[in-house]
């Protein structure tokens, strides 16, 4: 019997489980009872028609009549229901067989097979009935599972789309232009703020390389391409980009790549910030910066050269009023000799700051740099009982920079180190680190520090605390280092010491020499 009609009948035999319980329940009854009433017409039949000859073909046509209650039971209640009913019919067969019909050996053997015949047909059809339930239960459990999967997939998709859109409006509100690049260069897509800075509609943009929208991209494209290429991980540049209207733009321009979940490259993102209005402040801020620079650095000159000049205007009095006394003379000459010098020095400093070199970057290696800047300062440190250590510097990654400017850079920041513990002595110790992209070189010594209200004056031009400086040293110093696109920063605690550190962008696979 079926585990669906079995389920049936249990929901039958309980009263108050519902109209569908008690509906199987009423057709399994008159299903068994339409059995048992083909079985017993059956067999009246048998009885009632007479053993003769002549009636004999109407007694096989009634035993093979025994397949229709065998085979329907097998239909409606499964293998067990076809054994009983074949069992039962193959019972009243016999007795008939066995009575009227000659027995069930021997001549009649037929009779036995017959027998045989029903039990196999009740067995085999109702097994045949059970699998059928089976795979119809089969089926509709997967019918079922294919329902629930279905719906979890609608939901997903729901969920997509509502993700979708909120992406969209989020790329539609921003105000900074996003561009999407495939893993070839191509645009894949534009959000509106980026077609109003370009002046174009997506659709006219997509599938073009993103350096085709510009009369002049600065160079965008050939960064979108080492950033897809794996050469740099992201770019984060200052540009100055041309549309095709010749519409001007002063960006931000920053690319990154895309990936998708499995960590597989799809593209790039690049996103364009328009810092047109605050580039226009930024200039009026440098150019106020510069005027007052400017008039920091006459009053420093003016200051430089006042002084050696008295200096001068003293001792050609002197002259002339020594009645020109040998030894006179040639002290006044001493002193103007001296101050002249320090007006050479001045001027010399000076022209190398208003004029600096052009720095040639090529690969350099900043652990031997700083070997040999140890080397030539080593003896003049010794002198003033100073002593230089220098500790991880020989494995740090390479940089693209005019090792002749570093060179300088970092004698400065010695030689002012020295002459700042000339009296008492010290230790300067020059150690590096790489993080971030970026290869740090530390400079710091044990000597008497800068002054906290000072240290903001450390890099303008004539600030020394040496009567004999002529305050330019750490301004050259800060310049070199802003044009390899690096910064200086210094910390200083009176008393305790000071520490310079100069950052410098670490070498990218790609970067040419300049």
């Amino acid at each position: 019997m079926t585990a669906e009609r079995s389920a049936s009948q249990r929901e039958g035999d309980h009263p108050g489980l519902g109209a569908q319980g008690l509906m199987a329940r009423r057709s399994e009854v008159r299903d068994v009872a339409l059995i048992v009433a083909l079985l017993g017409a059956i067999t009246v039949l048998h009885l009632f028609t007479t053993t003769s000859a002549q009636a004999m073909p109407m007694h096989l046509l009634y035993r093979k009549m025994f397949y229709l209650p065998i085979m329907y039971a097998g239909f409606v209640f499964g293998r067990r229901g076809g054994f009983i009913t074949a069992v039962a019919a193959s019972l009243l067969f016999a007795l008939h067989a066995t009575i009227s019909l000659g027995g069930l050996l021997g001549a009649h053997i037929d009779n036995l097979y017959e027998i045989v015949m029903y039990l196999t047909i009740g067995i085999m059809f109702g097994w045949l009935r059970d699998m059928s339930e089976v795979k119809t239960m089969d089926l509709r459990q997967l019918s079922r599972q294919l329902e629930d999967a279905y719906r979890k997939l609608e939901e997903r998709a729901i969920q997509l789309v509502n993700i979708q859109d909120y992406t969209q409006s989020i790329l539609r509100s921003i105000t900074s232009g996003v561009v999407t690049v495939g893993p070839d260069g191509s645009v894949a897509t534009a959000n509106p703020a980026a077609e109003r800075m370009l002046g174009v509609r997506e659709e006219d943009i997509v599938p073009r390389r993103i350096g085709t929208l510009f009369a002049d991209d600065a160079g965008l494209d050939e960064g979108v391409a080492k950033v897809l290429k794996g050469r740099i991980p992201k770019s984060v540049r200052d540009m100055r980009l041309v549309t095709r209207a010749g519409k001007v733009l002063h960006v931000q321009a920053s690319t990154s790549r895309m990936r998708d979940v499995d960590g597989r490259i799809l593209g790039a993102v690049v996103t364009i910030e328009d810092v047109s209005e605050v580039k226009a402040l930024t200039d009026q801020l440098i150019r106020a910066d510069r005027l007052a620079a400017m008039g920091e650095l006459t009053a420093g000159v003016a200051h430089e050269v006042r002084n050696p000049l008295g200096i001068i205007r003293a001792s050609v009095q002197l002259v002339e009023e020594s009645g020109y006394d040998r030894d006179r003379v040639l002290e006044a000459t001493s002193v103007m000799k001296q101050e002249i010098d320090r007006l050479d020095r001045v001027i010399k400093a000076l022209l190398d700051f208003g004029r600096p070199s052009k720095p040639y970057l090529r690969l350099t290696d900043i652990g031997e740099v700083i070997e040999d800047v140890v080397l030539f300062t080593r003896r003049f440190a010794g002198q003033s009982h100073v002593t230089i250590s220098v500790n991880d510097v020989r494995e740090l990654p390479q940089i693209m920079a005019d090792p002749d400017q570093m060179k300088q850079v970092f004698v400065n920041l010695i030689s002012n180190a020295v002459q700042a513990m000339e009296v008492t002595g010290g230790i300067i110790n020059v150690s590096g680190r790489a993080d971030d992209g970026f290869l740090s070189i530390i400079v710091s010594d044990n000597g008497p520090g800068i002054p906290a209200a000072d240290i903001k004056k450390v890099f303008d031009p004539f600030y020394s605390t040496r009567d004999a400086g002529t305050g330019l040293g750490l301004t050259i110093v800060h310049r070199i280092v802003d044009e390899h696109d690096g910064h200086i920063e210094v910390v200083s605690t009176p008393e305790q010491g000071t520490s310079f550190t100069v950052s410098l962008p670490v070498y990218q696979t790609g970067e040419e020499e300049r």
